[in-house]
């Protein structure tokens, strides 16, 4: 659960099984959540590097988007 810095007030965005283990509905993966994160903050999540064993890796991976439905 995030609150302000643009997330929009009292959104409940998915839904997990009755245990709570494993989401149903509109799953957000970590590199999805750090990309909104990023947005917010103002850095673009996709010229984000850093080197790793000499390659340039993206700390949002390649299939970070960010999820526009909770922003404000």
């Amino acid at each position: 659960m995030v609150a302000g810095g643009g997330f929009k007030r009292g959104l409940c965005y998915g839904s997990t099984d009755e245990l709570g283990y494993a989401a149903v509905d509109n799953p957000v993966s970590i590199h999805e959540f750090h990309a909104t994160l990023l947005y917010l903050l103002g850095v673009d999540h996709k010229r984000l590097a850093m080197k790793a064993q000499g390659l340039d890796v993206r700390l949002t991976g390649i299939s970070g988007d960010v999820v526009k439905d909770i922003l404000a």
